[in-house]
């Protein structure tokens, strides 16, 4: 193996100054997939991300395919799945099921697409683990106007949500529209993981919009410390993934899922000494953890 090809830092500054939009986009990124990243857990819908993100990148293959703009066709596939999955899927069993069907179904007609397609290789290959020099300034426009949609757009519904998030038949029970913020919801993860699969990928993106919470919820149980911690933790495994990326020439997937790898090991020490010197008696949980059903 060369190392040369995995970390290479020469002419390093002028590199940097050629990747402004995906260091934007990443930052945007690293928000976006942390704010979603809790109530992905708490909903426990990794699942559904992966599916959604398969028929964003059979959208985005199509786009490329035919033409037109690869984020319009990344954004169609992925509300296109996230409704199906939204109104379909009410109950964990046919959520799962629906998605079972539509992960391959999705995989294989972006497959097609990509076999049918005659252009660079790279943007082929980009569709599915990322490209560090792919965004450009229209598409940059593109990401950072999902991104404002979906966040203002879950700040509006963030308590309600989270109620019904952690106790669906409580929140029914005392009003809560539980029946209409599944699909809401659903849609506003469809919009993050399409602006997802534009950095790094439509296979690797649960390692932005999962893990984060994953990692956060292993070392506080705080309503409000988790979600500031998936940030957190999304914006230093993407930005820092294209940083890392930036000095080798393979795609910036590998060290973004590291990174964020590596956020959850620590976490997850932390959780597990703190919970030997019996941390968790002393602050009861807020939120489920990464591992524990909502209905807990």
């Amino acid at each position: 193996m060369n190392w040369n090809d995995v970390f290479n830092f020469s002419n390093y500054g002028e590199l940097v100054v050629l990747v402004q939009n995906s260091l934007i986009a990443g930052a945007v990124l690293g928000i976006v997939g942390g704010l979603l990243s809790a109530f992905v857990m708490m909903r426990d819908l990794p699942f559904a991300v992966h599916g959604v993100s398969e028929m964003s990148f059979a959208g985005a293959a199509g786009a490329l395919l035919i033409g037109l703009n690869v984020v319009i066709g990344s954004l169609a596939g992925a509300i296109l799945a996230a409704l199906l999955i939204g109104v379909l899927g009410s109950r964990a069993r046919d959520r799962n099921s629906i998605i079972g069907v539509l992960m391959p179904f999705a995989l294989g007609l972006g497959v097609l697409f990509l076999a049918l397609y005659h252009g660079r290789s790279a943007n082929k290959f980009g569709l599915l683990t990322g490209q560090i020099v792919a965004v450009d300034d229209p598409q940059l426009r593109w990401l950072i106007g999902t991104a404002i949609i979906v966040v203002i757009a879950l700040l509006a519904i963030w308590r309600p949500l989270a109620f019904a998030s952690t106790d669906p038949e409580l929140a029914a029970a005392r009003g809560v529209p539980v029946g209409l913020l599944s699909p809401a919801f659903m849609l506003l993860l469809g919009l993050g993981v399409a602006v997802a699969v534009q950095i790094i990928g439509a296979l690797l993106v649960l390692s932005v919009i999962c893990t984060p919470a994953a990692a956060a919820m292993r070392v506080t149980a705080s309503p409000r410390l988790v979600p500031i911690l998936s940030m957190v933790f999304g914006l230093v495994s993407v930005v820092g993934g294209i940083l890392l990326a930036l000095g080798g020439s393979l795609p910036i997937s590998p060290y973004v899922t590291t990174i964020s790898f590596v956020i959850y090991l620590v976490c997850r020490g932390i959780g597990a000494r703190r919970n030997r010197h019996g941390w968790s008696s002393r602050h009861p949980a807020a939120m489920p953890s990464a591992e524990t059903p909502a209905s807990a």
